[in-house]
């Protein structure tokens, strides 16, 4: 694990994690600490779960996940639990559960309706979670959810006009939830906004470039800033914003290196960091650009 120092702009080794994962999930809790869970080593699925705390720049072990999963999601409640959705071992999972980060002990709760894989979840402003897409046995889906966190429920909404997955989700400053590009058939430039008061969606403006695996990040300003991906043919390093009031794209300059699968975080002086992630099939990248 490596730290970055936004004032110097330098990378510092930290403590490394107890086991080798990818496709795994990385939430700050509200204890200041950082669980990560699941994820896959190359041969298995894992339900390993670790803990980093930042103070002593060490990982710890905590309680394993019921179920071994990758490619699943990982939402930070507001009563400070952590509800992980989905995801697939061999076969693809509804399943779901919570971290408790007092008590450090994972409990099953409801399943979900569907199960899905590399979908998306969103704590909404009024709490509940919303679950979009994704893909299982069925073929890829276009279904959304919600989790009640006070009834422990899940009841389905609105469905998105596309089918996708690997997509992004971001909550809007409005409080509406965009959806952008993914994949279904081929790798897709369609967004569309999901309305938690009446719990519909509707389509928005396209993006320039269709894409997969990219981010989105919703900047200070409001607007959202997408980055990189998969386009089916090439891996980007083309950007763009969108902004809400006018519900449009416009290109925002281009990365210095073509990635995907990369992260992007909004850092506290508003810079977006985007590291890693992949520009082929030969292997990871360790650059980061700041925007």
């Amino acid at each position: 694990s490596e730290l970055y120092d936004p004032l110097t702009g330098t990378w510092t080794t930290t403590g490394t994690m107890n086991y080798t994962r990818d496709y795994h999930t990385l939430s700050v809790l509200t204890n200041g600490k950082v669980l990560v869970t699941g994820g896959y080593t190359g041969v298995d699925a894992l339900n390993d779960a670790e803990l980093y705390d930042p103070s002593a720049e060490t990982w710890i072990m905590t309680d394993s996940m019921n179920n071994a999963r990758y490619d699943h999601t990982a939402s930070v409640l507001p009563n400070g639990k952590v509800l992980v959705t989905g995801g697939r071992t061999g076969i693809i999972l509804n399943s779901v559960e919570l971290y408790n980060a007092s008590t450090e002990i994972w409990t099953t709760t409801v399943s979900m309706n569907n199960a899905r894989s590399d979908h998306t979840a969103s704590v909404l402003p009024n709490g509940k979670v919303l679950v979009t897409g994704g893909y299982n046995s069925h073929g890829t889906l276009n279904s959304s959810e919600l989790y009640d966190p006070s009834t422990e429920t899940w009841t389905a909404t609105g469905s998105m006009n596309d089918a996708r997955y690997m997509h992004t989700a971001s909550i809007l400053k409005n409080g509406k939830l965009l959806v952008t590009g993914g994949f279904h058939r081929f790798h897709l430039d369609t967004s569309e906004l999901y309305d938690p008061s009446t719990e519909t969606w509707t389509i928005t403006g396209n993006t320039n470039d269709g894409r997969s695996d990219h981010t989105a990040s919703v900047l200070p300003n409001g607007k959202v800033l997408v980055t990189g991906g998969f386009d089916g043919i090439d891996y980007l390093d083309s950007a763009e914003l969108y902004d809400p009031l006018a519900e449009s794209w416009t290109t925002s300059g281009s990365m210095n290196t073509a990635r995907s699968d990369h992260t992007a975080s909004v850092l506290t002086n508003g810079k977006v960091l985007v590291t890693g992630g992949h520009k082929d099939s030969h292997g990871a990248l360790n650059s980061a650009e700041l925007y």
